[in-house]
C-alpha cells in the first residue's frame, strides 16, 4: 500500500476517492487521529503510517499501557526499600525476581515501541539506547551480586543507582526529560558564574590562610583553627549556606574584632551577592530555554494538525476542509468519552457559519479545544422545593434563604472563626474552653445545615466543589473526634492519640478562613493549578535524590548507627563508631542521620536540602557541616566531596530552577488572561444561551464537566438547531489545564509566530537555542 512505511512527519498526500481501496479511510482516520492525540498531548514520536502500525501506537498510548510502565517503574524504584540495607527486609531472591519482571516489562515496552518506530529513527533515539544498555548493566549487575551472596562475599548493588534511568527516558516522562534537557541548556551558563565564585571563596581561603595560620588559634573542640587551606576552604563554603554562622569566626573574632570585618566581606560577596546572581543566571537561562522548547512544541503541534488536515481535507469550491460526518469521527476517535453535548458545541465553534464542514483554520485549533474543560452546570430544583413547595417557598424559608446568600452570613462566621482561634489558644483544661468548644462546633454545623438548606445538595457536594467537601469534612471529623473524647474522659480513660487527633482538627478547622477570604482562595486555587508542573519537579528533585541516596547507603551504610541512650550501651554517646567519640556529630545526637537504609537516607538528604535557610542561623546544631564532618570522620575526608556535590546540585542549581519555574508559574496562572481559544469557546456558549457567568455563580453551583453528561443537541425539521439542554448549561473552568504543556504554551504564547511564519519542520527537529531563536522569528 503506498505510503504505508512513511514516518509520521513525512509530509502526507491524501489520495481521491476514486483511488482508495477498501479500509483506506479508516486508515487515515485512525492516522489523523494519531496526529490530532499527539498535538493534543504534545508527543513528539515518529511512527510508521502502515495500518498495522497505527493500531499498535494508539495501543501504545492507551493509558493502560502507560499505567503498567509506570507501575512497573514505581515497583523497581520501591525494591531499594526491601534490599539490604532495608527498611523492610526481603530475602535476595524475592527482589531479585521483581526486579527481573520489572525488567522485563521494560523491554516489553521498548519492544512495543520499536514496532511502532522507524528502525532508522529508533537506533538514534538516545533514550532507547540508554534504556536498553541500563537492562543489560542491571542483569549483569544481579548476576555478579547474586554469585559474590552465594559464596558469602559481600558485594555492592551498583545498579541501583540507575534505576532512575528508566524513569527519565520512556516517552511518558517528557516532563521530567525537558527539565532535565532544560538544566543542561543552562549549565554553560552557570558555570563561568560557579568558577568566579570558586575563585573569590579561594582568594577569601588564602586570606584566612595567611590572616589566622600562624596564630595559634583553637575552635571550640580544640582542634587548630584554620590551619590547612582544604579545611578552609570547605568551612568558607559552608558560610555559604550560612550553617555554621556565627561559630566560624568566633575564635578570629574573640582576637579581634576587627577580624569580623573579613567574615562580614565573605558573607555579604558570596552569600548574598553571588547566591542572588546564581539565581538571576539561572532564572534568566531557564526561562530562555524553556521559552525556546514551549515554541518548539507550539510549531509541532501545529505541523502534526496541518499533517492531519491534509488526510482528511477535501475541496469544496476554492479551499480544503473537512466534512461535518469526518469532523464528528475524529473527534470521537481522539476523545472516546466527549458527549454529544460537549461534541455538538465544539462543532458550533469549528463551523461557526454551520455550513456542514470545517476550514483549516479553525481545524487547527481542534487540540487546543480538547484541551479547555468545559463545565456544565446543572440547575435544578432543591428536593425540599419538590417536596414541600409551600414550605420551601414561604416568606420565612425565603428569607433564610437570602440571609445565607447575604455577604453579612459570611462575615459573621469570619468572626467566629477569629473568636475560635483565640479559645483554641487558651488552657483547653478549663471547662469554660471545653463547653465553648461545643458550641463552635454547633454553629460550624448549623451553617452547613443552613447552606444545604438553600443550596441543591447534589451541587453544594458536587465533584469540583473542593472547599465545600474539605469544610463539611473538617467539622465532621471535629465533631466525631471530640465525641469520642469526652466519651474516654468520661470512663475515665485518657488516650493521648485520639487527644491529639481532636487538637489537630481544632487547629484545622481555622483552615474554613481561606474558604471565607476570596483573595486567600485565589491563590490556594492558583497553587492548586499549578500543581502538576511542581510534580514534574518533584520528579526530577526525586530522581537526584534517589540516585545520591543510593550512593550514599553504598558508601557509608553501617558507619554510623542510632542507638537508645536509655539502653546504656557505651556506643549509644558514639553513634556506634568509636571515631566519633567526642566529636560535635555525636553531641549533636545526629545518630539517626545516616544512610543506614533508603528512608533514612532521603530524610538526611531532605535536612542537607533545607539547611541553609535563615533559622538555622539561630540555631546551634550547625547540620550541614556536623553531617559533612561527622561521616568524614567515620570514613575519609573525602566523604565530604559526596555532601558539596549534592549541595551544589539540588540548592544552588535545582532548587533554583525550581523558583524560577514556580515564581513563572504562579505569575501566569495568577493573572491569566483567558486564551483566544477559551475566548471563542465562551462566546459561543452565550450565544446559544446556555451560558452562566462566573460571577453569578451561587456556591454549590459548579457540579461537573460537561464530559459526563449527555443532554444534547438537536434540530428541528428545518434543519435549524435548537437546545434541549434539559436544565444543563455550560461555562469555562478557567485557569484550569488539562496538562502541563498547556499551561507553559500560555506563558509564552504572545511571543508564538503566527500560522504562516512557522521555522520549516527540519529547523524544528533539529533545533537548537544556537541555530534557531524562535523569539526573533515571533
Amino acid at each position: 500500500m503506498p505510503g504505508d512505511s512513511r514516518a509520521a512527519g513525512t509530509p502526507h498526500s491524501r489520495p481521491s476517492s476514486s483511488e482508495e481501496p477498501p479500509g483506506l479511510e479508516d486508515r487515515e482516520l485512525l492516522l489523523a487521529a494519531a496526529y490530532v492525540s499527539d498535538a493534543q498531548y504534545n508527543r513528539n514520536v515518529p511512527f510508521e503510517t502502515s495500518a498495522q502500525a497505527i493500531r499498535l501506537y494508539h495501543f501504545y498510548n492507551h493509558w493502560t499501557m502507560r499505567a503498567a510502565t509506570y507501575f512497573f517503574i514505581w515497583v523497581d524504584l520501591a525494591l531499594a526499600l526491601f534490599e539490604e540495607p532495608a527498611v523492610f527486609p526481603l530475602p535476595f531472591l524475592v527482589t531479585s525476581i521483581a526486579e527481573v519482571l520489572c525488567l522485563t516489562a521494560f523491554f516489553g515496552r521498548l519492544v512495543h515501541f520499536a514496532k511502532v518506530t522507524p528502525q532508522k529513527v529508533f537506533w538514534k533515539d538516545t533514550k532507547n539506547i540508554c534504556v536498553m544498555v541500563t537492562i543489560v548493566l542491571t542483569l549483569i549487575d544481579l548476576v555478579i551480586y547474586a554469585s559474590l551472596e552465594a559464596v558469602n562475599i559481600r558485594g555492592v548493588r551498583w545498579s541501583r543507582a540507575l534505576r532512575p534511568v528508566f524513569l527519565i527516558n520512556f516517552p511518558e516522562s517528557r516532563q521530567i526529560r525537558r527539565a532535565f534537557r532544560s538544566i543542561r541548556n543552562t549549565l554553560p551558563d552557570i558555570l563561568y558564574v560557579f568558577l568566579l565564585f570558586l575563585f573569590s571563596m579561594m582568594i577569601f581561603s588564602l586570606m584566612a590562610l595567611k590572616l589566622f595560620g600562624d596564630r595559634d588559634l583553637r575552635t571550640v573542640e580544640g582542634s587548630p583553627y584554620f590551619t590547612n587551606i582544604l579545611d578552609i576552604a570547605f568551612e568558607l563554603y559552608v558560610l555559604v549556606t550560612t550553617a555554621n554562622s556565627p561559630d566560624v569566626m568566633m575564635p578570629a573574632y574573640e582576637l579581634n574584632w576587627w577580624y569580623s570585618l573579613y567574615f562580614i566581606a565573605y558573607i555579604i560577596i558570596n552569600t548574598y551577592i553571588f547566591m542572588s546572581v546564581f539565581l538571576a543566571v539561572v532564572y534568566n537561562n531557564y526561562r530562555k530555554h524553556l521559552k525556546n522548547e514551549i515554541h518548539t512544541l507550539a510549531y509541532l503541534k501545529r505541523h502534526k494538525m496541518t499533517e492531519a488536515f491534509n488526510i482528511l481535507k477535501v475541496k469544496v469550491g476554492t479551499e480544503f476542509v473537512v466534512k461535518e460526518a469526518r469532523w464528528r469521527r475524529l473527534v470521537k476517535v481522539v476523545a472516546p468519552g466527549i458527549s454529544s453535548s460537549h461534541l455538538e458545541l465544539l462543532l458550533r465553534i469549528s463551523d461557526e457559519g454551520q455550513t456542514g464542514h470545517v476550514d483549516k483554520m479553525n481545524f487547527l485549533r481542534l487540540a487546543d479545544l480538547l484541551n479547555i474543560r468545559v463545565v456544565a452546570i446543572n440547575i435544578k430544583k432543591h428536593p425540599l422545593e419538590t417536596w414541600m413547595p409551600r414550605v420551601y417557598q414561604s416568606s420565612t424559608s425565603l428569607l433564610v434563604q437570602k440571609m445565607v446568600q447575604h455577604r453579612i452570613f459570611v462575615w459573621v462566621y469570619d468572626v467566629i472563626i477569629l473568636i475560635n482561634a483565640i479559645f483554641i489558644a487558651l488552657d483547653e483544661k478549663d471547662s469554660l474552653i471545653s463547653y465553648a468548644e461545643w458550641l463552635f462546633l454547633s454553629l460550624y454545623i448549623i451553617e452547613i445545615l443552613l447552606k444545604l438548606y438553600t443550596y441543591e445538595p447534589s451541587a453544594y457536594f458536587g465533584r469540583k466543589q473542593f472547599w465545600n467537601w474539605f469544610d463539611t469534612l473538617i467539622i465532621i471529623a471535629a465533631l466525631l473526634a471530640t465525641v469520642a473524647n469526652t466519651t474516654i474522659q468520661a470512663r475515665k480513660y485518657n488516650s493521648q492519640q485520639v487527644l491529639d487527633i481532636v487538637l489537630i482538627l481544632r487547629i484545622l478547622r481555622l483552615l474554613r478562613v481561606i474558604v471565607s477570604i476570596q483573595r486567600f482562595r485565589v491563590i490556594v486555587t492558583t497553587l492548586i493549578n499549578i500543581g502538576p508542573t511542581m510534580l514534574t519537579f518533584g520528579g526530577l528533585v526525586l530522581v537526584v535524590y534517589y540516585a545520591f541516596a543510593i550512593i550514599g547507603m553504598e558508601a557509608f551504610h553501617g558507619k554510623v548507627h542510632f542507638l537508645d541512650p536509655s539502653s546504656g550501651s557505651p556506643d549509644a554517646a558514639v553513634c556506634g563508631n568509636p571515631a566519633l567519640k567526642d566529636s560535635a556529630f555525636a553531641r549533636g545526637r545526629y545518630c539517626k542521620n545516616n544512610f543506614n537504609d533508603l528512608a533514612s537516607s532521603l530524610v538526611l538528604l531532605t535536612e542537607l536540602t533545607v539547611v541553609n535557610q535563615w533559622h538555622d542561623i539561630l540555631s546551634e546544631e550547625e547540620a550541614f557541616a556536623l553531617l559533612a564532618d561527622g561521616f568524614a570522620l567515620a570514613t575519609h575526608q573525602a566523604a565530604k566531596l559526596y555532601f558539596i556535590g549534592f549541595h551544589v546540585v539540588v540548592v544552588i542549581l535545582i532548587v533554583n530552577i525550581f523558583i524560577a519555574f514556580i515564581l513563572e508559574a504562579f505569575f501566569v496562572a495568577y493573572s491569566l488572561e483567558k486564551s483566544e481559544v477559551e475566548t471563542a469557546i465562551e462566546k459561543k456558549i452565550q450565544e446559544l444561551g446556555v451560558g452562566v457567568q462566573e460571577e453569578d455563580m451561587k456556591d454549590g453551583g459548579l457540579i461537573d464537566h460537561v464530559d459526563t453528561k449527555d443532554s444534547g443537541f438537536s434540530a428541528d425539521e428545518g434543519g435549524n438547531k435548537k437546545r434541549d439542554l434539559r436544565g444543563l448549561y455550560f461555562r469555562i473552568a478557567s485557569k484550569k489545564y488539562k496538562t502541563v504543556d498547556t499551561l507553559l504554551q500560555q506563558m509564552f504564547e504572545s511571543e508564538i509566530a503566527p500560522e504562516g511564519k512557522d521555522p520549516s519542520l527540519e529547523e524544528i527537529l533539529n533545533f537548537s537555542p544556537k541555530k534557531l531563536n524562535f523569539g526573533n522569528s515571533a
